[in-house]
This record gives structure tokens, sequence and C-alpha cells, in this order.
């Protein structure tokens, strides 16, 4: 009809053509839509119909040679219904994720390629467990399905990296996500899906949170506990087995974003799970950290050292420093592995109220005005922590070590030591490593927990500044972190002068957090200047300053580690 009114020479019957969307326009209209979805999908998926694997522009040609583009095409004569088209565009393309633990031998992007279909591939268990999925994934309706095991070409490094880094964001905008529980019999118990090898796994983590609809299926691709539904993160029965199981929230699972746990939770989950190549337990945190490491395998352990930087570098976030156990290659005050963080590292509790002001008025016969505003001032200008060339700054309070004895030989080569430190006084604890009993290197114990030591905002008001100090000492969802992030105050000097509490007592306040217990970090300094951290094998929990505490017991500096 377009055609006819478009050759007419009547003025009035051409007219009309403004009445009229030509399909040329609507499809310009579609086009970009339809990129746009692509753009946040996989590079490549499985087509559950055909068993073809497809890139976006085959899948943009499968699109155009269905129906579902004629109808929107031949729809719209009158109007542009750009809602309408991406309502249409998105349910097409939406995708179905897998996940699953590797058992060997898993089909690959070659091997299906190769056969042209997975439909196509050789009869064997591991080719009928991806079969199995594609045929669940049309059951329910869907067009598309992922697997890591062949949706990745892995012999191309950067299609291999921009994987990794997407599949976060894959799992998060996915139609849904299928779990295939292989060593879970049918028929499946409560507590199966928590006992199960799924359950360990580093890229499983990712894989249970993100996605906003998952299935969970016994080695038969039966519903686990034979729960049907439209999402299993809607039953509380599995959701709360989860729950139990890692020790979050309900609805930190049921609806997951990154900002919802701490960066010490997040290491305690991971720390729990382990990964067949070295590499992936870094990996598998980036879409949970939010981090922009980039994947290199080949790296070994470094690639927990680049992660755990990162986490430094750019929150200033030192509770990655509370462990025991081994140091790191990559640097000293950096684990080699993430199981460390299945530790719950000490913590001080808060001082408020009666126990505060007991301090205070103990510390202002001890301390002038003078110098505590001046420690104040020293701790209040530390900058963050930071990294550099592999090499940490960490702003610190530092007490040197003025003796040391070796006490006794412990476990395997575990030896106790005692130390006589400035400030704190006798500190004992162990370590694998022989120190120098009789040489001139130095050894200091650094506190280098300094939110903690600058206080919560709930007791000091600072003037012109209420709203901005987030950290907290109440209960969260945060794994504990609060009290740890290295964000400073403003000076007592600059507070406003209606402010609840005095220069001097605020900065007694923070003394005060000083002669609190606290997990001291264990240093040698190296012939340049430099210092190491003595890995040591269980906390050293020193009592803090004591009560003869003095202006010089109070050393701030930036040490700088390698």
């Amino acid at each position: 009809m377009l055609h006819v009114i478009e050759q007419s020479h009547d003025p009035a019957i051409k007219q009309l053509r403004k009445n009229y969307i030509s399909p040329s326009e609507t499809i310009a209209a579609i086009d970009p839509i339809v990129n746009g979805v692509l753009k946040g999908c996989p590079l490549v998926v499985i087509d559950v119909t055909t068993g073809h694997l497809c890139d976006g522009a085959e899948r943009m040609r499968v699109f155009k040679a269905g129906p579902k583009f004629k109808e929107l095409v031949s729809s719209m004569t009158r109007e542009l219904d750009h809602e309408r088209i991406l309502r249409v565009v998105t349910l097409f393309f939406g995708y179905v994720m897998f996940s699953h633990v590797w058992q060997g031998n898993e089909p690959s992007f070659q091997d299906v390629n190769e056969v042209k279909s997975v439909w196509n591939l050789p009869d064997t268990p591991l080719n009928q467990k991806l079969r199995n999925f594609c045929e669940e994934t049309r059951r329910l309706g869907h067009n598309w399905a992922w697997s890591d095991t062949c949706c990745i070409d892995k012999t191309t490094s950067s299609i291999l990296n921009q994987s990794l880094t997407s599949m976060y964001k894959w799992y998060a905008d996915s139609a849904a996500t299928l779990v295939f529980l292989a060593g879970v019999a049918h028929p499946s118990k409560p507590g199966d899906l928590t006992r199960s090898l799924w359950m360990t796994r580093a890229w499983t983590l990712q894989e249970l949170l993100v996605p906003q609809v998952i299935f969970f299926y016994d080695s038969e691709w039966q519903p686990y506990l034979g729960i049907t539904g439209a999402n299993h993160k809607e039953s509380p029965q599995i959701m709360g087995e989860l729950a139990d199981a890692i020790k979050i929230p309900h609805g930190t699972i049921i609806k997951f974003s990154p900002d919802d746990l701490g960066v010490r939770e997040k290491l305690r989950l991971a720390s729990t799970r382990n990964a067949m190549v070295e590499e992936d337990v870094a990996y598998s945190l980036i879409g949970t950290f939010m981090s922009d490491i980039r994947p290199h395998y080949g790296e070994g352990a470094d690639a927990l050292g680049h992660l755990l930087e990162e986490i430094v570098a750019r929150f200033g976030e030192v509770t990655v420093l509370a462990w025991s156990g081994k140091s790191s290659s990559y640097n000293s005050c950096l684990p080699a592995s993430a199981s460390v963080y299945s530790q719950t590292p000490y913590h001080p509790p808060p001082l408020r109220g009666e126990e505060m002001e007991t301090c205070i008025t103990e510390l202002r016969g001890k301390l002038s005005q003078k110098d505590a505003l001046s420690v104040y001032n020293q701790i209040s200008s530390l900058p963050p922590a930071r990294f550099a060339t592999r090499r940490l700054h960490l702003p610190c309070i530092v007490f040197s070590v003025r003796k040391l004895v070796m006490q006794d030989l412990h476990r395997g080569n575990e030896k106790l030591y005692r130390a006589r430190v400035s400030g704190l006084g006798r500190v004992e604890f162990t370590t694998a490593d022989d120190l120098p009993l009789h040489t001139l290197q130095k050894l200091v114990f650094v506190h280098p927990w300094i939110r903690h030591i600058r206080g919560p905002s709930d007791e000091i008001t600072w003037g012109g500044n209420l709203d901005s100090d987030t950290d907290s000492d109440s209960d969260s969802d945060s794994g504990g972190d609060a009290g740890w992030d290295e964000v400073a105050p403003p000076s007592p000097l600059c507070a406003d002068p209606a402010s609840l509490v005095d220069d001097y007592t605020r900065a007694l306040q923070m003394i005060a957090r000083l002669r609190q217990p606290f997990n001291a970090l264990l240093l040698m300094q190296q012939p340049n200047g430099e210092y190491k951290r003595i890995a040591a094998e269980h906390e050293i929990v020193v009592s803090g300053l004591g009560t003869d505490i003095t202006f010089k017991n109070i050393q701030t500096k930036v040490l700088e580690i390698l």
C-alpha cells in the first residue's frame, strides 16, 4: 500500500504517506535495540533448537528470519512502539546459563564446531549432560543456552579474558541459571545441596548469588527436593538450607548486590572454596568485588595478590591484612592463600559510655592537652594505605622491639619468641621464621587499624559533617568490616564550636582506643629501609598501650613494605 501511495501524483494521496511508517523505518528502529540487547549477552550461545553455536551476528540472522521479527515489522504501520520492540527483542534473546562442576573431558568449543551441533556429539555422559541442559532450557521456553564448556573459545586469550570478566554480568542478566548437582542422587534429600561438590567450587559462588532466577537439579535432572515453581530463589526451604550453610542472610542470596557484603565477608565466602586452576580463586571474584584486574593464566599466586592489591588501592581497605599463616611472594603483607580468610580476626569491642568516661578521666592525668591534640592530629592526618609496584605503603602506629628471645620449639618448625616492645611491654608469638636475636636488624610491631582508632561517627558529633562517616560498630550484613576502613575524620581543631565533645576529650577518646588490645603485624626492616612482614602461625594479639602511656609511646609512620 505504501508503494502505491508513494507512486501516486495526487498531492492529497501523497499527503497520506505521512500517516504511515515503512517497513524499512521499522527495521531501522529495531536494529539498534537488538544490537543493544546483544551487547549485554554472552559472546556465543547454543541455539537449543539446532544445537549450533551462534555469535551475535548469527542470532540476529535467526531473529530476522523468524516469525517474531516479521510480526513486529508488519504490526507497526502508523507508529513506532519502542517499548514493545524492546520487550519482544529482550524476550527472544533471553538466555539460560549453566552451572555445574567440571567432571573431566567436557565438550569444548572446537568439539561442537567440528560436528556442527551439540545434538551430533558422540554419546558420552558429559556430552549428554550438555544436551540435557539444552533440552531443559528448551522445555522452560527459552531459545538460547550458555555453558562454560563449549561457549568460550579458550584458545583465543582475548575471548577467554573477556568472558571471564563478563561472566558475573551474564549470570546476573540471564533469564535463568540451571544448576546440575551431578553427585546428588535421586530422590534428593534436605542437606544434599549444601553437602554437594558444587558448593566447594570457586566459580559457583557467584553462580549461586548473582542470578535472579535459579533452578537446582539432581543427578537425574529432577528438581531438587521435588520443588517445582518459577524460581528456586523463592523456595524458603532451599534458601534456608543455603543461608544456614554459608552464613549470610536469606535476602542477600535472593537479591544479591556486590555492596551487600563487606570485603572481609566476601573473602570469608571465597576461603571455603577451591579451584582446579590456582588463578581462578581470584578470577572468580572479579565480579563480586567489581574488580578491574585482567586475567592472565600462568601468573599463579600473583592473581590473588593483584586482587588484594586492588582492594587496598581502591578502598584503602586494610582488613585483608588481618590473617595468620604464610606470606605471599607477591607482597609479604598479603597471604599466600585465600583460605586464611576463614579465620575470624580479633577486633576490639567499642569503647562507650562509662567505660570510655573512665578511660578519659584516667588519661587526663597523664597527657596534657597539647600532647593529646598532637597525637590526634598525627593519626588523623595519616593517608589511606596504597600499593605502588607491589609495595604496600601502610599508615600505622609503630612500636619498636627492644629485645627478642626464642623461648621454645613448638609443633613442626614453629618457634615461640618473647619480645620486649616499647610501649607494649612483653609480647609472645610463634612463627616458622628464624628471627635475628643478636643483630642490629630492626623489628617492629605495628597497629594498622587506623579506622578503629579514629572511632565511630556516633560517638562524636563533627561540625558540618554529621552524615559523612559511614562507620558503625553496630551489627550489619557487611561481615564486620565496620570500623576498619581508612577514612580520616576532620581535625578537632576545625570542629564546630557547638559540638557535643570538646577537642581535648575527642583526642583522649582516640588515645583510649590505642589502649585496647589489637591484632599486631610484625615487620622486619630490610637493608634499604623497607620492611617485610614476618608471617606468624597465629594472630599476634597484644595488650595495647598500658596505663603508663606517654606521648613518646605513640609514633605514626607510613612504612613501605615489600
